[in-house]
């Protein structure tokens, strides 16, 4: 439209939107409560041990290593199976566009859709303390996803479809592991530090949750009505630099 290239000043909306999902996710109420003993679980520590400073950051870097791997794997998936189906794209958007839109709602608390109360989790492994327990947690985390998380997650996974190669829909998956994972790593390294803001986020779950919701009915609509193209265009219009990245 501008004479320049679009292919990838067009990811950077879906990538902004995929880090903040991540982000989200982490501070859900079915990932955050559970934080602290999953960081002592997998580092082999207690509780107090956690509370007194004792870092759990190698084997947390384990369990995001072990969530990336599936979230990526995941995204190339997506993509594949969006290419394959090209044909039909448009039809699979709006189909699409309409069922995040649903989910958003449902975080809104406008509907209430009990199929996503219930729980996916795989089980952990039995025992913690060691790296490859870490990295099998984060393996059966990702495979599990409980279902607050699992809306979120798939609207990404939507918009990895939605891409024109496997790299590209990777990328988004990488961004969400991103937006979800380093916050464990940052909770793990400062844990004592991090407490009281965690609390605060523990007491404001049902805005989180409605934030969920406003973000998820917002890309459905972005998606329903091509506001991803036009506000790449808009992008490549008032910032020319972009077009360099491609």
């Amino acid at each position: 439209m501008f004479g320049i290239n679009l292919f990838d000043a067009s990811l950077l909306p879906a990538m902004s939107i995929a880090l903040l999902a991540g982000l989200l996710s982490f501070l859900s109420p079915c990932v955050l409560p559970i934080v602290p003993p999953y960081l002592a679980f997998m580092s082999g520590i207690s509780a107090s041990d956690l509370k007194q400073g004792r870092s759990a950051l190698p084997a947390a870097c384990f369990f995001v290593l072990g969530l990336s791997t599936v979230f990526l794997l995941l995204g190339a998936a997506a993509s594949a199976f969006g290419m394959a189906l090209l044909s039909y794209s448009a039809a699979l958007t709006t189909i699409s566009a309409l069922v995040v839109m649903l989910f958003g709602l449902h975080f809104l608390h406008l509907i209430r859709l009990p199929f996503l109360h219930r729980d996916l989790r795989f089980d952990a492994p039995d025992r913690g303390g060691t790296a490859f327990g870490a990295y099998v947690l984060g393996l059966a985390f990702a495979f599990g996803w409980t279902p607050c998380i699992g809306p979120i997650l798939g609207t990404i996974l939507t918009l990895a479809a939605r891409e024109s190669s496997i790299a590209r829909g990777t990328t988004l998956l990488a961004t969400y592991a991103f937006g979800l994972g380093i916050p464990f790593l940052l909770v793990a390294a400062f844990f004592p530090r991090l407490t009281p803001l965690m609390s605060f986020f523990k007491r404001h779950m049902e805005r989180i949750e409605h934030l969920m919701g406003l973000l998820l009915w917002t890309i459905g609509l972005l998606m329903l009505t091509g506001g991803f193209s036009q506000f790449s265009y808009w992008l490549l219009e008032h910032a020319p630099l972009l077009s360099q990245l491609g």
